[in-house]
């Protein structure tokens, strides 16, 4: 089983205002609502590629209950620990330029989160936990290095996709796989990463000091994936951007589908970016459909 870990989880709210007016009345062109957060939009992507995985965190009020209907539409298997608040309402306000509103989200008492151990204790080692996204302000800093020191035990294998301190504490446990952008891998060393030979540079320290896979993300410039023996680089399929939002959980969801059904790690490499630059193409995350059609055109070479 692949388990997906989304600790602050949001329901999503899209707006498109044509003529947007700051402090008149103002009315929507289109609007929607989906399920948001990285490890959902994850499992969300591993659906639609044809692999099961499990979503885990915490939901609350009638937020909490469409985010989880929602995915269970969509036949993804849900276990979340129910919290007292609502689920956070991030807006996303479509007008001349681009503007984000995300809500704080529910506080996490003591009891919520020994549920949430309790069932994240279920892995074993034939599994996968996929650790994305940020942590909220009840939680300690260190849980998701803590759970993955002590998930390793058991020989369950982890993937973090985090930034900012989660990723300087998730580091020191060693996981599978991490995947920071060059931004994120730059936030690391001090350093500002611009070229594809210095994201290799400081990608190689950190499979040196232990992280099996690094992934490191580039946007125009491609992706990297560095492991022990190996690194590669491969380019962005052509395509017009429409919306960047999930390309990263998307490159981590397809990814995963195609190594958890046998491919190699360059195979499920080339399978990842495919992935992330298909939903980058398109206004949601991407479907087999679209993966299939671009996955050809993502050539890896080894650096």
């Amino acid at each position: 089983m692949i388990y997906t870990i989304t600790l602050n989880p949001s329901l999503d709210y899209t707006v498109k205002v044509n003529d947007f007016q700051l402090g008149a009345l103002n009315r929507t062109d289109e609007d929607y609502k989906v399920p948001g957060g990285k490890g959902i939009n994850v499992s969300r992507v591993l659906k639609r590629l044809g692999v099961d995985s499990k979503a885990l965190g915490f939901v609350g009020g009638f937020t909490g209950k469409y985010i989880e209907d929602y995915l269970k539409d969509e036949q993804i298997q849900v276990d979340f620990v129910k919290v007292a608040g609502d689920s956070r309402i991030n807006i996303k306000l479509k007008a001349d330029e681009e503007t984000e509103i995300n809500g704080s989200g529910p506080n996490i008492g003591p009891a919520e989160f020994e549920k949430f151990i309790e069932k994240l204790d279920a892995a074993h080692s034939e599994d996968i936990i996929v650790f994305s996204g940020s942590i909220p302000s009840t939680l300690p800093t260190s849980i998701y290095k803590d759970l993955i020191e002590k998930g390793k035990q058991k020989g369950t294998l982890f993937v973090a996709d985090v930034s900012g301190e989660a990723l300087k504490n998730v580091i020191e446990a060693k996981p599978f796989l991490i995947k920071p952008n060059h931004h994120e891998l730059g936030e690391l060393f001090d350093k500002e990463i611009t070229t594809i030979q210095d994201a290799y540079f400081y990608g190689k320290k950190l499979v040196d000091n232990g992280i099996e896979n690094v992934i490191v993300s580039m946007a125009d410039k491609g992706a990297l994936l560095i492991t022990k023996t190996h690194a590669y680089h491969a380019n962005v399929p052509k395509g017009t951007l429409i919306n960047s939002v999930g390309a990263g959980d998307s490159l981590v969801g397809g990814f995963l589908a195609a190594f958890v059904t046998g491919a190699q790690v360059e195979q499920a490499f080339r399978n990842g970016v495919a992935s992330g630059s298909a939903t980058a193409f398109s206004m949601g995350l991407c479907t087999k459909e679209m993966v299939s059609n671009l996955v050809n055109q993502v050539k890896v070479t080894t650096l």
